[in-house]
């Protein structure tokens, strides 16, 4: 392979960043040195990327709402497939976790990984809801 070489630096980085963006200039056919050169920067720029620039993993919640902004859906059809407009708000708005019920539903219509949707993520909940949650329903007066 001509001219490739290991990514350690961000000058070296710059290099294959730079070296890439002529094949989206001028796209090698497939098959050819060209193409397999083009492979292997992207692969060595991405396992430099994942190395150096690593990016979080969505919670649910957050994954939910991304999917609802890119599909250009809006909250009433999370409501539709969990059932309730509440509850949508609910979990939106992270006063409620999702249940299992709702997160075979979710991934099953809007094809999302049910193992993303089933993450633990954080809730936000008022205080007067922490401590009756902490005192127990017998305490809490329920």
């Amino acid at each position: 392979m001509e001219n490739i070489r290991p990514i350690r630096t961000e000058e070296d980085y710059d290099w294959a960043i730079a070296e890439v963006t002529k094949y989206f200039e001028n796209e090698p056919v497939v098959g050819t040195p060209d193409a397999d050169r083009f492979v292997m920067l992207t692969d060595l720029i991405e396992a430099y990327e994942d190395k150096h620039y690593p990016i979080e993993a969505l919670d649910p919640i957050s994954l939910i709402a991304d999917y609802i902004e890119r599909t250009g859906k809006k909250q009433a059809a999370l409501a539709e497939i969990i059932g309730s407009r509440s509850r949508a708000s609910e979990i939106m708005n992270r006063k409620r976790a999702l249940n299992v019920a709702q997160v075979f539903a979710i991934s099953r219509a809007w094809k999302l990984p049910a193992a993303e949707l089933v993450k633990p993520y954080h809730l936000d909940v008022d205080e007067r809801e922490r401590v009756e949650t902490q005192k127990g329903p017998r305490q809490a007066g329920l």
